[in-house]
Protein backbone atom coordinates (compact mmCIF):
# COMPACT_ATOMS: atom_id res chain seq x y z
CA UNK A 1 0.00 0.00 0.00
CA UNK A 2 1.57 3.34 -1.03
CA UNK A 3 2.45 5.73 1.75
CA UNK A 4 0.34 8.83 2.28
CA UNK A 5 2.12 11.66 0.37
CA UNK A 6 1.54 14.11 3.22
CA UNK A 7 3.23 11.77 5.69
CA UNK A 8 6.09 11.21 3.24
CA UNK A 9 6.72 14.96 3.12
CA UNK A 10 6.45 15.41 6.88
CA UNK A 11 8.86 12.53 7.48
CA UNK A 12 11.33 14.01 4.99
CA UNK A 13 11.27 17.55 6.41
CA UNK A 14 11.85 16.16 9.90
CA UNK A 15 14.74 13.96 8.72
CA UNK A 16 16.38 16.77 6.74
CA UNK A 17 15.65 19.44 9.36
CA UNK A 18 13.62 21.74 7.17
CA UNK A 19 12.60 24.78 9.20
CA UNK A 20 10.51 26.74 6.67
CA UNK A 21 8.26 25.94 3.75
CA UNK A 22 7.45 28.27 0.87
CA UNK A 23 3.97 27.90 -0.60
CA UNK A 24 4.72 29.05 -4.14
CA UNK A 25 2.37 30.31 -6.86
CA UNK A 26 2.55 32.80 -9.75
CA UNK A 27 0.63 35.93 -10.55
CA UNK A 28 -0.90 36.63 -13.96
CA UNK A 29 2.37 38.10 -15.25
CA UNK A 30 4.30 34.96 -14.26
CA UNK A 31 6.12 36.45 -11.27
CA UNK A 32 6.70 33.94 -8.47
CA UNK A 33 4.93 34.74 -5.21
CA UNK A 34 5.06 32.79 -1.98
CA UNK A 35 3.80 32.56 1.55
CA UNK A 36 6.39 31.12 3.92
CA UNK A 37 5.36 29.15 7.00
CA UNK A 38 7.48 27.71 9.86
CA UNK A 39 7.60 24.01 10.69
CA UNK A 40 4.78 24.28 13.21
CA UNK A 41 2.40 25.10 10.33
CA UNK A 42 3.52 22.39 7.88
CA UNK A 43 0.49 20.19 8.55
CA UNK A 44 -2.01 22.98 7.86
CA UNK A 45 -0.04 24.06 4.80
CA UNK A 46 -0.14 20.58 3.27
CA UNK A 47 -3.88 20.40 3.97
CA UNK A 48 -4.45 23.62 2.01
CA UNK A 49 -5.52 25.65 5.02
CA UNK A 50 -3.17 28.59 4.53
CA UNK A 51 -4.89 31.84 3.56
CA UNK A 52 -3.36 34.94 1.95
CA UNK A 53 -4.46 38.41 0.85
CA UNK A 54 -5.16 38.15 -2.88
CA UNK A 55 -5.80 41.89 -3.24
CA UNK A 56 -2.05 42.51 -2.95
CA UNK A 57 -1.23 40.34 -6.01
CA UNK A 58 -1.19 41.76 -9.55
CA UNK A 59 -4.46 40.97 -11.33
CA UNK A 60 -6.00 38.82 -8.61
CA UNK A 61 -9.00 40.31 -6.75
CA UNK A 62 -10.36 43.55 -5.33
CA UNK A 63 -9.67 44.48 -1.72
CA UNK A 64 -13.26 43.73 -0.70
CA UNK A 65 -12.85 40.06 -1.76
CA UNK A 66 -9.25 39.48 -0.78
CA UNK A 67 -9.14 36.18 1.16
CA UNK A 68 -7.77 33.27 -0.88
CA UNK A 69 -6.39 29.80 -0.14
CA UNK A 70 -3.28 28.01 -1.39
CA UNK A 71 -3.95 24.40 -2.39
CA UNK A 72 -0.60 22.56 -2.59
CA UNK A 73 0.29 20.00 -5.23
CA UNK A 74 2.09 17.51 -2.97
CA UNK A 75 3.98 16.00 -5.92
CA UNK A 76 5.91 19.27 -6.34
CA UNK A 77 7.58 19.32 -2.92
CA UNK A 78 11.33 19.91 -3.03
CA UNK A 79 14.01 21.20 -0.66
CA UNK A 80 16.22 24.05 -1.82
CA UNK A 81 19.84 22.90 -2.05
CA UNK A 82 21.10 25.84 0.00
CA UNK A 83 20.46 27.11 3.50
CA UNK A 84 19.02 30.51 4.24
CA UNK A 85 20.89 32.58 6.82
CA UNK A 86 18.75 33.98 9.59
CA UNK A 87 20.07 37.32 10.82
CA UNK A 88 19.35 39.14 14.05
CA UNK A 89 20.93 42.04 15.85
CA UNK A 90 23.96 39.89 16.52
CA UNK A 91 24.46 38.93 12.84
CA UNK A 92 24.12 35.44 11.35
CA UNK A 93 22.51 32.99 13.72
CA UNK A 94 22.63 29.87 11.59
CA UNK A 95 21.40 28.32 8.37
CA UNK A 96 17.85 27.08 7.97
CA UNK A 97 16.79 24.60 5.31
CA UNK A 98 13.79 25.66 3.26
CA UNK A 99 11.27 23.51 1.42
CA UNK A 100 9.10 24.50 -1.52
CA UNK A 101 5.73 23.31 -2.73
CA UNK A 102 3.79 24.67 -5.74
CA UNK A 103 0.17 25.61 -5.16
CA UNK A 104 -3.02 26.34 -7.02
CA UNK A 105 -5.03 29.33 -5.84
CA UNK A 106 -8.57 28.74 -4.58
CA UNK A 107 -11.50 30.89 -3.55
CA UNK A 108 -12.62 30.88 0.10
CA UNK A 109 -15.31 28.29 -0.75
CA UNK A 110 -12.64 25.95 -2.15
CA UNK A 111 -13.51 26.42 -5.84
CA UNK A 112 -10.65 27.09 -8.29
CA UNK A 113 -9.79 30.77 -8.66
CA UNK A 114 -10.35 32.03 -12.21
CA UNK A 115 -7.16 34.12 -12.06
CA UNK A 116 -4.81 31.23 -11.24
CA UNK A 117 -2.52 30.63 -14.26
CA UNK A 118 -1.71 27.07 -13.17
CA UNK A 119 -5.42 26.24 -13.06
CA UNK A 120 -5.80 27.75 -16.54
CA UNK A 121 -3.21 25.33 -17.90
CA UNK A 122 -4.92 22.44 -16.10
CA UNK A 123 -8.18 23.27 -17.90
CA UNK A 124 -6.49 23.02 -21.29
CA UNK A 125 -4.78 19.78 -20.24
CA UNK A 126 -8.26 18.40 -19.47
CA UNK A 127 -9.46 19.55 -22.91
CA UNK A 128 -6.54 17.70 -24.55
CA UNK A 129 -7.33 14.60 -22.50
CA UNK A 130 -10.89 14.77 -23.83
CA UNK A 131 -9.36 14.48 -27.30
CA UNK A 132 -7.29 11.50 -26.14
CA UNK A 133 -4.02 13.47 -26.02
CA UNK A 134 -1.38 14.31 -23.42
CA UNK A 135 1.11 17.04 -24.21
CA UNK A 136 4.82 16.80 -23.51
CA UNK A 137 6.98 19.90 -23.72
CA UNK A 138 10.64 20.78 -23.47
CA UNK A 139 11.62 24.47 -23.36
CA UNK A 140 15.09 25.90 -23.97
CA UNK A 141 15.25 28.99 -21.77
CA UNK A 142 18.23 31.24 -22.50
CA UNK A 143 19.54 33.87 -20.10
CA UNK A 144 22.33 36.39 -19.60
CA UNK A 145 24.78 36.66 -16.72
CA UNK A 146 25.88 40.22 -16.00
CA UNK A 147 28.21 41.80 -13.51
CA UNK A 148 26.93 43.62 -10.47
CA UNK A 149 28.40 46.92 -9.33
CA UNK A 150 27.75 48.50 -5.94
CA UNK A 151 25.03 45.92 -5.38
CA UNK A 152 23.16 46.82 -8.58
CA UNK A 153 22.94 44.88 -11.86
CA UNK A 154 24.67 46.20 -14.96
CA UNK A 155 24.65 45.07 -18.58
CA UNK A 156 28.40 44.45 -18.50
CA UNK A 157 29.11 40.87 -19.45
CA UNK A 158 31.65 38.81 -17.54
CA UNK A 159 33.04 37.10 -20.66
CA UNK A 160 33.64 37.51 -24.38
CA UNK A 161 32.72 33.96 -25.33
CA UNK A 162 30.47 32.72 -28.11
CA UNK A 163 28.46 29.62 -28.97
CA UNK A 164 29.82 26.48 -27.23
CA UNK A 165 33.05 28.25 -26.15
CA UNK A 166 34.99 26.93 -23.15
CA UNK A 167 36.91 28.44 -20.24
CA UNK A 168 38.98 30.58 -19.91
CA UNK A 169 36.97 32.52 -22.54
CA UNK A 170 33.68 31.40 -20.96
CA UNK A 171 33.92 32.68 -17.38
CA UNK A 172 30.35 31.56 -16.68
CA UNK A 173 31.27 27.88 -16.87
CA UNK A 174 31.62 27.40 -13.11
CA UNK A 175 28.38 29.27 -12.41
CA UNK A 176 26.56 27.11 -14.97
CA UNK A 177 27.86 23.99 -13.25
CA UNK A 178 26.66 25.28 -9.90
CA UNK A 179 23.23 25.98 -11.41
CA UNK A 180 23.11 22.46 -12.89
CA UNK A 181 23.99 20.89 -9.53
CA UNK A 182 21.30 22.93 -7.78
CA UNK A 183 18.70 21.96 -10.39
CA UNK A 184 19.61 18.27 -10.12
CA UNK A 185 19.20 18.41 -6.35
CA UNK A 186 15.70 19.75 -6.97
CA UNK A 187 14.78 16.81 -9.17
CA UNK A 188 15.65 18.15 -12.64
CA UNK A 189 17.12 15.89 -15.31
CA UNK A 190 19.55 18.28 -16.99
CA UNK A 191 20.54 17.23 -20.51
CA UNK A 192 23.02 19.95 -21.55
CA UNK A 193 24.52 23.27 -20.49
CA UNK A 194 26.50 25.57 -22.75
CA UNK A 195 27.44 29.11 -23.66
CA UNK A 196 25.11 30.72 -26.20
CA UNK A 197 25.86 32.99 -29.16
CA UNK A 198 26.13 36.37 -27.39
CA UNK A 199 28.75 37.27 -24.76
CA UNK A 200 27.36 36.54 -21.31
CA UNK A 201 24.50 34.42 -22.73
CA UNK A 202 23.84 30.86 -21.57
CA UNK A 203 21.47 27.95 -22.00
CA UNK A 204 20.69 24.97 -19.77
CA UNK A 205 18.37 22.31 -21.22
CA UNK A 206 16.35 19.96 -19.06
CA UNK A 207 14.40 16.90 -20.16
CA UNK A 208 10.93 17.28 -21.64
CA UNK A 209 8.05 16.29 -19.38
CA UNK A 210 4.29 16.40 -19.08
CA UNK A 211 3.20 19.94 -19.78
CA UNK A 212 2.17 20.87 -16.21
CA UNK A 213 5.46 19.61 -14.80
CA UNK A 214 7.27 21.54 -17.54
CA UNK A 215 5.55 24.80 -16.59
CA UNK A 216 6.42 24.20 -12.94
CA UNK A 217 10.01 23.50 -13.96
CA UNK A 218 10.36 26.70 -15.99
CA UNK A 219 9.21 28.74 -13.02
CA UNK A 220 11.58 26.91 -10.68
CA UNK A 221 14.43 27.11 -13.21
CA UNK A 222 14.24 30.90 -13.39
CA UNK A 223 14.28 31.16 -9.60
CA UNK A 224 17.28 28.84 -9.20
CA UNK A 225 19.30 30.56 -11.95
CA UNK A 226 18.76 33.99 -10.41
CA UNK A 227 19.52 32.73 -6.90
CA UNK A 228 22.77 30.96 -7.83
CA UNK A 229 23.90 33.95 -9.91
CA UNK A 230 23.31 36.30 -6.98
CA UNK A 231 25.31 34.03 -4.68
CA UNK A 232 28.18 34.45 -7.15
CA UNK A 233 27.77 38.27 -7.23
CA UNK A 234 26.30 38.12 -10.74
CA UNK A 235 22.90 39.14 -12.05
CA UNK A 236 20.94 36.65 -14.16
CA UNK A 237 18.24 38.05 -16.41
CA UNK A 238 15.62 36.45 -18.64
CA UNK A 239 14.92 39.79 -20.30
CA UNK A 240 14.55 38.95 -24.00
CA UNK A 241 16.85 41.63 -25.47
CA UNK A 242 19.04 43.29 -22.83
CA UNK A 243 21.78 44.41 -25.28
CA UNK A 244 21.37 46.05 -28.67
CA UNK A 245 23.20 44.44 -31.58
CA UNK A 246 23.51 40.88 -30.25
CA UNK A 247 21.19 37.87 -30.11
CA UNK A 248 18.35 38.01 -27.62
CA UNK A 249 17.17 35.24 -25.29
CA UNK A 250 14.46 32.92 -26.53
CA UNK A 251 12.58 30.01 -25.04
CA UNK A 252 12.20 27.67 -28.00
CA UNK A 253 9.50 25.25 -26.92
CA UNK A 254 9.55 21.66 -28.18
CA UNK A 255 6.16 19.99 -27.97
CA UNK A 256 4.43 16.77 -28.93
CA UNK A 257 1.16 14.98 -28.27
CA UNK A 258 0.93 11.40 -27.05
CA UNK A 259 -1.87 8.87 -27.11
CA UNK A 260 -0.89 6.66 -24.21
CA UNK A 261 2.71 5.66 -24.99
CA UNK A 262 2.43 6.43 -28.71
CA UNK A 263 3.69 9.68 -30.19
CA UNK A 264 0.71 11.07 -32.11
CA UNK A 265 2.98 13.27 -34.26
CA UNK A 266 4.80 10.36 -35.91
CA UNK A 267 3.55 8.45 -38.93
CA UNK A 268 6.09 6.24 -40.68
CA UNK A 269 4.02 6.32 -43.88
CA UNK A 270 3.23 10.03 -43.76
CA UNK A 271 4.96 12.77 -45.72
CA UNK A 272 8.12 13.73 -43.83
CA UNK A 273 7.08 10.86 -41.49
CA UNK A 274 4.70 13.30 -39.82
CA UNK A 275 1.11 12.42 -38.98
CA UNK A 276 -1.91 14.44 -40.04
CA UNK A 277 -2.35 15.22 -36.34
CA UNK A 278 1.09 16.84 -36.29
CA UNK A 279 0.47 18.85 -39.46
CA UNK A 280 -2.92 20.07 -38.22
CA UNK A 281 -1.33 20.98 -34.87
CA UNK A 282 1.24 23.08 -36.75
CA UNK A 283 -1.64 24.61 -38.72
CA UNK A 284 -3.27 25.67 -35.46
CA UNK A 285 -0.09 27.29 -34.17
CA UNK A 286 0.32 29.21 -37.43
CA UNK A 287 -3.36 30.27 -37.49
CA UNK A 288 -3.22 31.67 -33.94
CA UNK A 289 0.42 32.85 -33.86
CA UNK A 290 -0.44 36.54 -33.99
CA UNK A 291 -3.18 36.13 -31.38
CA UNK A 292 -1.07 34.28 -28.83
CA UNK A 293 2.11 36.32 -29.34
CA UNK A 294 1.28 38.78 -26.53
CA UNK A 295 1.20 35.82 -24.13
CA UNK A 296 4.35 34.07 -25.31
CA UNK A 297 6.22 37.38 -25.79
CA UNK A 298 4.69 39.68 -23.18
CA UNK A 299 7.14 42.59 -22.81
CA UNK A 300 7.78 45.77 -24.75
CA UNK A 301 11.34 44.44 -24.94
CA UNK A 302 10.20 41.09 -26.40
CA UNK A 303 9.68 42.66 -29.83
CA UNK A 304 13.24 43.98 -29.97
CA UNK A 305 14.28 40.32 -30.07
CA UNK A 306 11.75 39.42 -32.80
CA UNK A 307 13.62 41.22 -35.59
CA UNK A 308 15.49 39.86 -38.63
CA UNK A 309 19.15 38.99 -38.35
CA UNK A 310 19.41 37.53 -34.85
CA UNK A 311 18.03 33.97 -35.29
CA UNK A 312 14.64 34.93 -33.86
CA UNK A 313 11.60 34.20 -36.06
CA UNK A 314 9.48 36.95 -37.59
CA UNK A 315 7.72 34.93 -40.32
CA UNK A 316 4.64 32.77 -39.74
CA UNK A 317 5.65 29.61 -41.58
CA UNK A 318 7.05 26.16 -40.85
CA UNK A 319 9.93 24.00 -42.01
CA UNK A 320 11.43 20.61 -41.33
CA UNK A 321 14.92 21.88 -42.21
CA UNK A 322 15.78 25.51 -41.48
CA UNK A 323 15.44 27.72 -38.43
CA UNK A 324 14.12 30.94 -39.97
CA UNK A 325 10.37 30.10 -39.80
CA UNK A 326 8.20 30.23 -36.70
CA UNK A 327 7.82 26.45 -36.41
CA UNK A 328 10.62 23.96 -37.01
CA UNK A 329 10.37 20.17 -37.04
CA UNK A 330 13.62 18.65 -35.72
CA UNK A 331 15.03 15.72 -37.68
CA UNK A 332 14.40 13.00 -35.08
CA UNK A 333 11.41 10.72 -35.64
CA UNK A 334 9.73 7.82 -33.88
CA UNK A 335 8.86 8.47 -30.22
CA UNK A 336 10.99 11.66 -30.29
CA UNK A 337 8.98 13.31 -33.11
CA UNK A 338 8.18 16.85 -32.08
CA UNK A 339 7.72 20.39 -33.29
CA UNK A 340 9.60 23.45 -32.04
CA UNK A 341 7.85 26.81 -31.65
CA UNK A 342 10.65 29.37 -31.81
CA UNK A 343 9.01 32.65 -30.88
CA UNK A 344 8.39 32.38 -27.08
CA UNK A 345 10.83 34.13 -24.80
CA UNK A 346 11.71 33.31 -21.18
CA UNK A 347 9.92 36.35 -19.72
CA UNK A 348 6.52 34.74 -20.38
CA UNK A 349 4.24 33.20 -17.81
CA UNK A 350 4.97 29.51 -18.59
CA UNK A 351 1.51 28.33 -17.50
CA UNK A 352 -0.34 30.74 -19.78
CA UNK A 353 2.12 30.39 -22.65
CA UNK A 354 1.89 26.60 -22.71
CA UNK A 355 -1.89 26.79 -22.30
CA UNK A 356 -2.38 28.96 -25.40
CA UNK A 357 0.12 26.93 -27.44
CA UNK A 358 -1.66 23.67 -26.64
CA UNK A 359 -5.12 25.13 -27.23
CA UNK A 360 -4.05 26.58 -30.60
CA UNK A 361 -2.65 23.22 -31.65
CA UNK A 362 -5.81 21.41 -30.59
CA UNK A 363 -7.89 23.90 -32.58
CA UNK A 364 -5.77 23.05 -35.61
CA UNK A 365 -6.57 19.37 -35.08
CA UNK A 366 -10.29 20.07 -34.60
CA UNK A 367 -10.48 22.27 -37.69
CA UNK A 368 -8.05 20.10 -39.70
CA UNK A 369 -6.03 23.19 -40.56
CA UNK A 370 -3.52 22.82 -43.36
CA UNK A 371 -0.17 24.47 -42.52
CA UNK A 372 0.73 24.60 -46.20
CA UNK A 373 4.04 23.36 -47.62
CA UNK A 374 7.22 23.71 -45.55
CA UNK A 375 9.38 26.73 -46.35
CA UNK A 376 12.93 25.44 -46.66
CA UNK A 377 14.55 28.62 -47.98
CA UNK A 378 15.92 31.32 -45.68
CA UNK A 379 12.87 33.57 -45.28
CA UNK A 380 14.92 36.53 -44.05
CA UNK A 381 16.60 36.70 -47.47
CA UNK A 382 13.37 36.58 -49.46
CA UNK A 383 12.00 39.67 -51.17
CA UNK A 384 8.72 41.15 -49.99
CA UNK A 385 7.15 40.02 -53.27
CA UNK A 386 8.32 36.44 -52.76
CA UNK A 387 6.99 36.35 -49.19
CA UNK A 388 3.61 37.65 -50.34
CA UNK A 389 3.51 35.06 -53.12
CA UNK A 390 4.05 32.30 -50.55
CA UNK A 391 1.46 33.92 -48.23
CA UNK A 392 3.96 34.29 -45.41
CA UNK A 393 2.61 36.66 -42.78
CA UNK A 394 4.66 38.33 -40.04
CA UNK A 395 4.44 38.30 -36.27
CA UNK A 396 3.32 41.53 -34.57
CA UNK A 397 5.99 44.23 -34.66
CA UNK A 398 5.41 45.50 -31.12
CA UNK A 399 3.47 44.84 -27.93
CA UNK A 400 0.61 47.16 -28.87
CA UNK A 401 0.04 45.34 -32.16
CA UNK A 402 0.26 41.99 -30.35
CA UNK A 403 -2.41 43.09 -27.87
CA UNK A 404 -4.65 44.14 -30.77
CA UNK A 405 -4.27 40.65 -32.23
CA UNK A 406 -4.92 39.02 -28.84
CA UNK A 407 -8.17 40.95 -28.48
CA UNK A 408 -9.30 39.70 -31.91
CA UNK A 409 -8.52 36.01 -31.25
CA UNK A 410 -11.55 34.49 -29.55
CA UNK A 411 -9.85 31.13 -29.00
CA UNK A 412 -6.90 32.63 -27.10
CA UNK A 413 -9.25 34.86 -25.12
CA UNK A 414 -11.40 31.88 -24.18
CA UNK A 415 -8.29 29.91 -23.18
CA UNK A 416 -7.17 32.62 -20.77
CA UNK A 417 -10.66 33.12 -19.37
CA UNK A 418 -12.26 36.51 -18.97
CA UNK A 419 -10.62 37.30 -15.61
CA UNK A 420 -7.05 36.72 -16.78
CA UNK A 421 -7.71 38.20 -20.22
CA UNK A 422 -9.02 41.49 -18.83
CA UNK A 423 -6.31 41.92 -16.21
CA UNK A 424 -3.52 40.85 -18.55
CA UNK A 425 -4.55 43.26 -21.31
CA UNK A 426 -5.05 46.11 -18.83
CA UNK A 427 -1.57 45.62 -17.34
CA UNK A 428 0.10 45.31 -20.75
CA UNK A 429 -1.70 48.34 -22.23
CA UNK A 430 -0.42 50.37 -19.29
CA UNK A 431 3.09 49.01 -19.88
CA UNK A 432 2.92 50.07 -23.54
CA UNK A 433 1.58 53.53 -22.64
CA UNK A 434 4.39 54.04 -20.11
CA UNK A 435 6.95 53.03 -22.74
CA UNK A 436 5.42 55.22 -25.44
CA UNK A 437 5.61 58.32 -23.24
CA UNK A 438 9.14 57.71 -22.04
CA UNK A 439 11.90 59.81 -23.61
CA UNK A 440 14.84 57.47 -24.20
CA UNK A 441 18.56 58.18 -24.55
CA UNK A 442 18.26 57.06 -28.20
CA UNK A 443 15.89 59.97 -28.86
CA UNK A 444 18.02 62.58 -27.16
CA UNK A 445 21.17 61.29 -28.87
CA UNK A 446 19.48 61.38 -32.27
CA UNK A 447 17.36 64.53 -32.08
CA UNK A 448 18.60 66.93 -29.41
CA UNK A 449 21.36 68.58 -31.46
CA UNK A 450 19.69 68.25 -34.86
CA UNK A 451 16.35 69.83 -33.98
Amino acid sequence: MPQDPKKTILDRVEKERVKFMRLQFTDILGVIKNVEVPDGQFGDALDGNIMFDGSSIEGFVRIEESDMYLKPDLATFQIFPWSEIARGTGGAIGGARVGRIICDVANPDGTPFAGCPRTTLKRVIATAAGHGFAMKAGPEAEFFLFQRRDGKPTTDTHDAAGYFDLAPVDLGEDVRREIVLALEQMGFHVEAAHHEVAPGQHEIDFRYDDVLATADNVSTFRFVVKNVALRNDLHATFMPKPIFGVNGSGMHTHQSLFRGKDNAFHDEAGQWQLSETCLHYIGGLLRHARGLCAVTNPLVNSYKRLVPGYEAPTAIAWSEKNRSPLVRVPATRGSATRIELRMPDPSCNPYLALAVMLRAGLDGIDQRLDPGPPINKNISKMSHRERRHLRIDDLPANLSEALDELEKDDLVRDTLGEHIFQHFVEAKRKEWDDYSRHVSSWETDRYLRVY
